[in-house]
């Protein structure tokens, strides 16, 4: 199954330096899947041909402008382009009447229909359970009630040992049974074949965790420990850690610790402050804890 992250933004409170705010598109299989909305998003979308249409979800973290204010016209573009699937954003309480405040007084009355589901920015929450994978939120520590969110790849079907299917007449009932990870079992219930001999190992789901703003927390750590792939917010170089502090931000280097200690295979730092025009410093500084960080760089695809 495909599963890949596209940034559209990257930038924190400000578009500069030819960056913009905080949006990314995750695609797992036949899925598009929206996190955070900020302003251009639509730019973003059109600029690097991602199929909007195919949209099922969107996921705002918190409500900071940067993070949600390209949502309402993103929705409204959808609506003049006669959208008849339905749409069902992910949010903090207070967003659904930001946008129906904006439709009443716009006299808008939608082609499809808006779901609005509201996110517990205190507990890890799920939020979708979909056939080939799941989405979840965790708590973030900012200024607003904020949420992460946790996107998990379910096993798929269990590729069959071949050598074993020549060797046994299996019915079509059996390599079903076997092909779902079960064992298949006699009329008395016994193992007649096993998983374990008659499958190939599978691999781990993939995980991606996606960190908006947030101060350092280790108490983060045990939502994302093991994740493929983690996206986490990099405002500021160390120099500015007591800035990031006040402000319920991050560093590089504390991006980079908290990849460390949660045992991430790769980092996306992200959510740059203006104040850099370069960003090969913060990379600089992160690698210094963490060797596989990286920038995330708008319009790139990275596979988780």
């Amino acid at each position: 199954m495909e599963f890949t992250v596209t940034i559209l933004g990257s930038n924190s409170a400000v578009p500069a330096h030819e960056r913009n705010q905080t949006s990314q598109i995750i695609t797992m299989g036949n899925e598009l899947m929206m996190v955070d909305c900020g302003e251009a998003t639509q730019i973003q979308l059109q600029r690097y041909k991602v199929r909007s249409s195919k949209i099922k979800y969107i996921f705002i973290s918190h409500l900071h402008g940067d993070h949600y204010l390209g949502l309402m016209g993103v929705i409204s573009t959808f609506h003049l382009n006669k959208r008849k699937e339905s749409l069902t954003i992910f949010g903090p309480r207070g967003l659904d009447e930001i946008i129906t405040t904006q439709l009443k007084y716009g006299n808008t009355k939608l082609n499809y229909t808006l779901k609005f589901i509201p996110t517990d920015s205190d507990q890890q929450q799920q939020l979708v359970d979909a056939k080939r994978f799941k989405v979840f939120s965790f708590p973030l520590k900012h200024r607003l009630p904020c949420t992460g969110f946790l996107f998990v790849e379910k096993p798929g079907q269990k590729n069959l040992v071949k050598e074993k299917l020549l060797e046994n007449k299996l019915s079509i009932q059996a390599i079903n049974t076997l092909k779902n990870g079960k064992d298949f079992l006699d009329e008395e219930g016994n193992v007649k074949y096993a998983v374990s001999e008659f499958t190939h190992p599978s691999p781990p789901p993939r995980k991606y965790a996606f960190c908006s703003d947030t101060k350092y927390d280790q108490e983060l750590i045990p939502y994302i420990q093991g994740v493929d792939l983690l996206y986490h917010e990099s405002t500021f170089m160390e120099s500015e850690h007591e800035r990031a502090a006040d402000t319920y931000h991050c560093t590089a280097k504390q991006a980079a610790s908290i990849a460390l200690e949660a045992e991430v295979k790769k980092l996306l730092l992200g959510h740059y402050s203006t104040r850099y025009i370069e960003l090969e410093p913060l990379l600089m500084e992160a690698e210094s804890v963490f060797t596989n960080s990286h920038l995330s760089i708008e319009g790139l695809t990275y596979t988780v």
